[in-house]
């Protein structure tokens, strides 16, 4: 599969990929290195694993990152309830030492967490380490083993080995830097906002029952709306929100009733300093300038 055939797959699933992204997944997925995707909340980085695994036909395993995640819930833990019952068991029945404690160390009393449960998949899955930015820079070197090698270490058990090589998707929306140890290991690109054409393509793929017209004024609206200053620039999916409220209200224009677009807005405007800034004739400018 080349870069532009991975491109043109992902469109036929409602994902638009700029040519930069399609040629560095494509290099991601042939030559099996992890890629980290870097860029604002909301353009779309999640949603290029979940893309991914559908066009592969494969398993999307997700590990959601934030402050304090460890070992135990990113690559495995002993279920220590079986354990220690087993331990009582073997002690009924005079059981003690090296037996015992190989038993309990076993894969019988493993939990695997979706770091190891993604390199024991028969069928490569794509895995999504979400928002790595977002967990501890001690977190970072847990996972320097398994990009570099698609393997991880359990004392007790010794070194797993991938069985099939996972398709590795990080993403990072610059919450602090990342270690040039994980970066190196990494092919990387950055995701910014679409511009105004890729939007409206993106637009009428998810949201083909809005008319023309309308969505050529939704994206214009929107791109506006980003270049005002915001606390939480409105990402692509609420582009698509706000296009299936106006919808639900039977806007036709945005330029038609100042009191409906002002309450769809909700969709686009996530804190109250950018509801309470972009009063109704800040949103009728914008509405005049979006067709």
């Amino acid at each position: 599969m080349t870069w532009s055939d991975l491109q043109n797959k992902m469109s036929s699933q409602g994902y638009v990929a700029s040519d930069d992204l399609s040629v560095a997944l494509h290099l991601s997925v042939s030559l099996e290195r992890p890629i980290l995707l870097e860029g604002a909340a909301g353009v779309g980085k999640t949603d290029v694993a979940r893309v991914l695994a559908t066009i592969r036909e494969t398993q999307l395993i997700r590990l959601q990152c934030y402050e304090g995640l460890d070992a135990a819930q990113a690559i495995y833990e002993w279920n220590y309830q079986r354990q220690l019952l087993s331990i009582r068991a073997a002690a009924e029945d005079g059981q003690t030492g090296a037996s015992v404690e190989d038993r309990i160390f076993s894969e019988d009393f493993l939990l695997q967490r979706p770091l190891l449960a993604a390199i024991r998949q028969e069928k490569a899955p794509v895995l999504l380490i979400d928002e790595i930015d977002r967990a501890d820079e001690e977190f970072e070197a847990y996972l320097l083993e398994l990009l570099a090698d698609f393997q991880v270490t359990i004392p007790e058990l010794g070194t797993i080995k991938a069985v099939t090589k996972p398709i590795v998707v990080l993403t990072a929306n610059g919450t602090r830097d990342l270690s040039d140890a994980l970066r190196r290991r990494c092919l990387y690109t950055y995701v910014d906002y679409p511009d105004r054409i890729a939007e409206l393509a993106i637009l009428n793929s998810r949201c083909p029952d809005v008319s023309a017209k309308l969505s050529r004024q939704i994206v214009g609206f929107v791109q506006k709306l980003r270049s005002e200053e915001l606390e939480k620039v409105p990402g692509i999916a609420e582009t698509l929100d706000f296009a299936a409220a106006l919808m639900g209200l039977g806007v036709g224009d945005l330029t038609q009733d100042p009191v409906l677009l002002q309450a769809a807005l909700t969709t686009l405007l996530k804190t109250q300093v950018d509801q309470a800034n972009v009063t109704t004739e800040v949103a009728q400018r914008l509405a005049g300038r979006a067709a």
